[in-house]
């Protein structure tokens, strides 16, 4: 049977959502979003009271501040309007201020599963399988040893989601449940005649084909309702663009245009959809996305880039790598302006392999990328260890190497892809700056010049929360390494070790006094090349051994 092609302004189809349904939403920030859908799902509440006590499941976060869910949030919070949701479980939260409020102030239940693992546990649960069993997550908040997974109060009590330890041939597991989606909201870009789904104009394939399946999985199947930008009529589409085959739809919704945007600062740029030269991308203007990037920021990033010469000149071209959010996503520029773009291939963990990553609200979406995978299949090449490198944030880090990147009393941004790419990846470069608060640093030839630290001590004694364990890294021989303006760190068995510092720094008041432990100091102490303080190319390509 064929799905049912709704007509704009007809929402009988919401009538299967109701009361306490288990809802799946796909999204990456605004890439694969339906907005439109989840706007008018509130909009029917608000006029009925129904349907309410919603538990959201979501791959990502289906929402830009202001926009989508983070839209009806604010809504629900100024209106009392708090009892259409009883819970999420959402791995990011840090573009969407009022899921982030809402979940401090214990509005309702919110578990902070990593991206990788609600992606494969969504694949998991199409295959009927009770769950997800990984290893990722030992030793950190996701331990059942160490904390829950949990995000607030009313989740720690209602325990909708649980992860279970087990031992299966002396080694130990995680066991990740939570209830089945019984409906499935999903964006795609186009509907043939016989309601079979594309993504041509998409930025990412996202987690929407296993999201779909595991909402169809018996022994209850649901209800699939996809949001796309058109309807295709008469025509139909070649069967390798099928990105949803029909039998697995239930309804086709055409949207709004301004509905269906591919990133959070911009509509539509081809470029962003896969259909430019990708290896032209060291020209493409970064559109949206973060501007004005402090100089400090700026010198990390290049400073990391550097040390990818040392990993190519090792392993040999090219070398497959992971850039976080934040500072790390700024070296996609470098990369491409360095002119290593077949030397260094990044992948961002919304699946697009290449091209140039864009950063802040517009994460997730890559222009000129020359390949792109689900989020699933991306998660693969992290969890089994096949990229080379990871570039990842971090808010605290501690003498054991643990690392703690969004959580801290008051603010959380939830954990986004960090645990499972930290943990898989054989190399680990984390970067952020030293200390956090307001500065007044500068950088020139002759090095650092630090007129005013920031108020807040990073380097402490213990993380608030583990979502990387420096014991477990350890035990498993990987190179894990730090990176800060003004100086470097390893990890080995001896905890934490200063490698490297910047010119013009002070070991004692720059460095040992803002920290609450002291690291071990390594007998052959570097000095960070200069190169990384100048502005313009560093000229990387020609370290490159032939």
């Amino acid at each position: 049977m064929r799905p049912e092609i709704v007509e704009f302004g007809d929402m009988s189809f919401l009538d299967c959502v109701k009361d306490r349904s288990v809802l799946a939403i796909s999204g990456f920030n605004m890439a694969t979003t339906p907005e439109y859908l989840i706007k008018s799902l509130y909009e029917k509440y608000t006029s009925t009271g129904h349907p309410k006590s919603l538990f959201i499941e979501t791959d990502a976060l289906p929402a830009s501040s202001g926009r989508a869910l983070d839209a009806i949030l604010k809504d629900a919070y100024e209106n009392g309007n708090e009892d259409f949701i009883r819970g999420m479980l959402v791995p990011f939260m840090g573009f969407s201020p009022w899921l982030q409020r809402m979940t401090v102030e214990n509005s309702f239940q919110v578990y902070g599963w990593p991206i990788g693992i609600t992606a494969y546990w969504f694949r998991e649960i199409a295959s009927g399988r009770p769950g997800l069993l990984t290893k990722i997550g030992l030793g950190t908040y996701l331990d059942p040893d160490v904390d829950s997974g949990s995000l607030n109060e009313k989740a720690d009590e209602a325990k909708e989601c649980t992860i279970s330890k087990f031992s299966i041939s002396k080694e130990s597991y995680l066991l990740y449940r939570s209830p089945k989606p019984e409906i499935a909201f999903v964006r795609t870009s186009f509907s043939d005649r016989y309601g079979n789904l594309t993504m041509d104009d998409e930025p990412i394939r996202g987690t929407v084909m296993a999201i779909t399946q595991a909402t169809k999985a018996r022994p209850n199947p649901g209800v699939v309702i996809a949001q796309v930008k058109k309807y295709l009529g008469d025509m139909s589409v070649p069967p390798r663009n099928v990105e949803i085959p029909y039998p697995l739809v239930d309804f086709v919704v055409s949207s709004p245009e301004k509905y269906n945007w591919q990133a959070s600062s911009f509509y539509y740029d081809p470029r962003a959809s896969f259909k430019s030269n990708p290896w032209n991308s060291r020209e493409l203007p970064v559109e949206g996305g973060e501007r004005n990037v402090p100089q400090s920021q700026q010198v990390i990033a290049r400073r990391v880039a550097m040390e990818l010469i040392s990993v190519i000149n090792s392993k040999g071209p090219p070398i497959l790598i992971n850039l976080g959010v934040g500072i790390p996503s700024l070296i996609s520029g470098i990369i491409s302006s360095e002119e290593l773009s077949r030397n260094i291939v990044s992948v961002v963990e919304s699946g697009p392999w290449g091209g140039l990553a864009l950063t802040g609200p517009d994460f997730g979406v890559s222009l000129g990328a020359f390949a792109v995978s689900t989020i699933p299949d991306m998660f693969s090449n992290y969890e089994g260890g096949i990229i080379d490198v990871a570039s990842l944030g971090f808010l605290q880090v501690d003498r054991f190497g643990n690392v703690n990147p969004s959580y801290i009393p008051g603010k959380l941004t939830g954990p986004g892809g960090f645990p499972v790419i930290a943990e898989g990846t054989p190399r680990a470069y984390f970067a952020g700056s030293f200390t956090a608060g307001k500065t007044d640093i500068s950088f020139d030839k002759d090095g650092i010049h630090i007129k005013k630290d920031g108020d807040l001590v990073k380097f402490v004694n213990d993380v608030y929360k583990i979502f990387f364990s420096g014991k477990e890294a350890v035990k498993y021989s990987k190179e894990i390494k730090f990176f800060t303006e003004r100086c470097v760190f390893s990890l080995d068995s001896r905890g934490l070790v200063l490698t490297e510092i910047a010119k013009g720094v002070d070991i004692d008041k720059d460095i040992l006094n803002k920290m609450e432990f002291k690291p071990v100091i390594a007998s052959d102490l570097k000095e960070t090349p200069a190169v990384v303080y100048e502005d313009g190319k560093m000229n990387l390509k020609y370290a490159i051994k032939k």
